[in-house]
């Protein structure tokens, strides 16, 4: 496996993949140095993600590769129909996956996504519109949440 560190406006951002696709992009809590060089199985997620937090990207579509359990990809394949700028509850995603029960499961599997933002675990919250839980802090998932629904300007005439 190949990787590389990036600089997000959200911290240091390990990117970890190879030819079989990305495993694993994790926001670092500590500020780390950027890669010199990107190897090249990485490019395309490296300028994706740069073209997000520009603003210019809403989905992203490399190839990807996460490892984990089949429930915990199942969790994440329904993370990823949650459209940008939306949000769901996580009671509501266990109704998507056919199980209102699992939504402890649910909620656990989501906290093991390894695409930080490409599968959108950010978008998930509580049932009371609270901003619960998140791997990379809250103050991340808030920043994220804002990011994809910015203040619409208003006409002032």
């Amino acid at each position: 496996m190949k990787q590389t560190i990036i600089k997000t406006p959200l911290g240091s951002t390990k990117i970890i993949g190879d030819e079989n696709g990305i495993a694993a992009i994790t926001v670092l809590d500590d500020e780390v140095k950027p890669s010199d060089e990107i190897p090249t199985e990485l490019t395309e997620a490296v300028e994706q993600l740069n073209a997000y937090f520009k603003g210019d990207l809403e989905q992203f579509n490399f190839k990807t590769n996460p490892k984990g359990t089949d429930f915990q990809k199942r969790v994440w394949k329904a993370l990823l129909e949650i459209p940008y700028g939306k949000t769901t509850s996580y009671l509501e995603l266990s109704k998507t996956l056919g199980d209102v029960k699992a939504i402890r499961a649910v909620a656990a599997a989501n906290g093991k996504n390894p695409l930080w933002i490409v599968v959108p675990c950010h978008r998930v919250i509580g049932s009371d519109g609270s901003l619960t839980g998140y791997a990379g802090g809250l103050w991340r998932k808030k920043w994220l949440l804002e990011h994809e629904t910015p203040p619409i300007q208003q006409s002032l005439f």
